[in-house]
């Protein structure tokens, strides 16, 4: 394990180049974990392999390596995990022609984990919640992308900029899961004011999008002192720390009285100009969800992204009568991908303070501990790790 530096990027894989082995970090269960070698996939005319070099750890991933489960959805069957990865192109399908503009042998990509059936209604418009989807290290999906080889269509992977190292690579994933949230789902526009619960990976990536998409203020909520000075460093205009429960106060109380503390003491009307424009959920916690669903203004947009409970209680009068617009925002879908690259390439979105830690593949075990915990063994606070490819 290493804090983050600068990575060298490696060099592009020659023509004839040779596929080797292919071992793979498998999740057997909950908290059992080992590596095993994977057959090399077989390419279809419309497809690509990939050699991944990094791979980051997302809260799926850490979700599936402490319970088993996450959600409604749980492992059936040993799983390759990971599916925040970049890498380098080594084969082309038969259909991928080379010419201008078309992928290329030694091509550094991002990958867009998640393949769909491409013919039902929803892949016409809503590609994210096809009913079809194998989605990498997902179940009932066995495929992850922390081994050495991977395919996908080639129109699932993105060629990543000069400027863009493959490490930054792999986070154009999670990044993506921002821009679907804050841009798709929310319509972010310039001079919103956006309230964003939880200053974790995707809480502080839908901060850095906001930013740089010109949000006039941008509001970061966490319990976590240590997150949310990081947060105001980093993106976020202004902080808060929720006030605590009194003893005999209901939730849903508890979060009418928060959300109106909140507004008050950060200086934000309740509606009119100045109010806020968009609340983005990225917690999972129903205290938060309520929180939020009583300080955004009437008429104004939620969007759901974090995960908690399955089943939680929220104030639907207000909704109603708010006209309250609630979206949920499920991983990434048209034009998220390359929105997210554009913002990195041209300095919009700073990538760099988010990446944390590095690991070799060997050590990948330690990455989920680390990042589980939230603290490496010397106490440094962990945002992002990133997992090198086999060596």
């Amino acid at each position: 394990m290493s804090s983050h530096a600068v990575l060298p990027q490696g060099e592009p894989h020659p023509a004839n180049f040779k596929p080797k082995d292919n071992p793979a970090f498998i999740l057997y269960d909950k908290l059992k974990t080992g590596y095993e070698e994977q057959p090399i996939p077989e390419l279809g005319p419309d497809e690509v392999l990939i050699e991944i070099k990094k791979t980051g750890i997302c809260g799926s991933d850490v979700h599936f390596y402490n319970t088993g489960a996450m959600g409604l959805v749980a492992l059936e069957e040993p799983m390759c995990l990971g599916h925040e990865s970049a890498g380098i192109i080594v084969q082309l399908g038969s259909n991928n022609v080379v010419g201008k503009g078309a992928l290329q042998l030694g091509d550094k990509v991002a990958l867009e984990p998640g393949v769909t059936c491409r013919m039902c209604t929803d892949c016409r418009g809503k590609p994210s919640i096809c009913e079809h989807m194998v989605f990498a290290a997902y179940p009932p999906s066995r495929g992850g992308t922390l081994q050495r080889y991977y395919k996908l269509p080639a129109d699932l992977v993105y060629r990543l900029p000069s400027s863009v190292a493959l490490e930054y690579g792999a986070m154009m994933e999670p990044l993506s899961v921002a821009v679907h949230a804050v841009a798709n789902k929310g319509g972010m526009k310039t001079g919103y004011n956006i309230l964003i619960f939880g200053a974790g990976p995707v809480g502080l990536l839908a901060m850095a999008v906001a930013k740089g998409m010109g949000a006039n203020r941008i509001v970061a909520v966490d319990i976590n002192k240590e997150r949310l000075d990081f947060a105001k460093g980093y993106a976020a205009t202004d902080v808060y720390i929720p006030i605590k429960q009194n003893e005999n106060e209901t939730r849903p109380q508890y979060s009418v009285r928060a959300a109106a503390d909140l507004l008050l003491s950060l200086g934000i009307p309740a509606r009119g100009p100045g109010s806020i424009d968009l609340v983005v959920d990225a917690t999972g916690a129903e205290v938060c969800i309520q929180m939020g669903l009583n300080a955004v203004k009437p008429g104004g947009t939620y969007v759901q992204t974090g995960f908690g409970p399955p089943d939680i209680q929220i104030p639907m009068f207000r909704i109603t009568t708010n006209e309250i617009v609630i979206k949920g925002g499920w991983r990434y879908g048209n034009g998220d991908y390359p929105l997210a690259i554009d913002l990195v390439n041209r300095g919009l979105v700073n990538l760099q303070p988010l990446l944390t830690h590095t690991f070799k593949f060997k050590d990948a075990l330690e990455a989920f501990e680390i990042t589980k915990a939230g603290t490496d063994k010397d106490g440094k606070f962990v945002i992002k790790c990133v997992i090198d490819g086999p060596e």
